[in-house]
């Protein structure tokens, strides 16, 4: 399993945390937000926001809710002027490259918040570019794998623009090209598949191999950041071996 695709797995096992603490409807909003500033307002013809909004259903999300935050990340609306995505770069413990998506109204209070982490956590902010040229954007799709064939998959994937399809325990996982994302998600949906995350990641062109215990220091930071209201999403070039990603979700 890709390291991106164990921490998925971690995050969704750790959801009813983010419910107890009464973030899950920020997440999610922030998730309707980004894609509807991404593609547009309209579900029907942006594959991004009608994931985002059936998920949100899925975890029962008033119906208010999710229109305002499609019209804030629209730019419609109370407050959606202020609102825009940046994206912070700098180096957890021992050297692990991060790159932190944002999505925020106010830009000193998010890079306090990121700056308390960094220094907390032993790590710290960079220029923008100084890490982000580790790395590759890339269009990420999860769809379950019950009752699916590979090779049907495949063909499928492929042809609407995918790069490649790996087989996983319960999933097959599919990468796209950054542009070619919202393309292969509509396409996967009308072929009748269950897609279970799709989004844009930052995939790492060399990873950094731990041990477990410096790894934990690292995994701890991650979650410290994508724990703030502001953060989307949190990538690094941490090797997640199975041994890591038991010992962190065992914490």
């Amino acid at each position: 399993m890709s390291g991106h695709s164990k921490w998925s797995t971690i995050k969704r096992k750790k959801g009813a945390e983010d419910a107890k603490r009464g973030k899950l409807f920020t997440r999610l909003a922030r998730e309707i937000m980004m894609a509807a500033r991404e593609g547009g307002p309209d579900p029907e013809s942006n594959a991004a926001l009608r994931l985002a909004v059936d998920k949100a259903k899925d975890n029962n999300m008033p119906k208010d809710n999710i229109e305002r935050a499609i019209q804030r990340g629209a730019g419609v609306g109370d407050g959606a002027e202020a609102v825009e995505e940046i994206v912070y770069e700098g180096y957890g413990p021992h050297g692990v490259a991060l790159v932190i998506t944002v999505l925020t109204d106010n830009r000193n209070r998010t890079l306090a918040d990121l700056k308390y982490v960094f220094n907390r956590s032993g790590g710290n902010m960079a220029t923008s570019g100084a890490v982000t040229w580790q790395f590759n954007q890339k269009g990420y799709i999860e769809i379950d794998r019950a009752g699916a064939d590979y090779e049907e998959v495949f063909l499928v994937a492929a042809e609407a623009g995918a790069e490649d399809v790996q087989e996983e325990e319960d999933s097959f996982v599919i990468y796209t090209p950054r542009e070619d994302l919202g393309a292969v998600v509509r396409t996967l949906r009308e072929s009748g598949y269950k897609i279970k995350e799709a989004e844009l990641i930052w995939m790492p062109n060399n990873e950094v191999e731990l041990e477990t215990s410096q790894a934990m220091q690292v995994m701890s930071m991650i979650e410290k950041l994508e724990d703030l209201d502001d953060v989307q999403s949190v990538a690094s070039n941490l090797r997640l071996t199975d041994e890591i990603a038991a010992a962190f979700e065992a914490a």
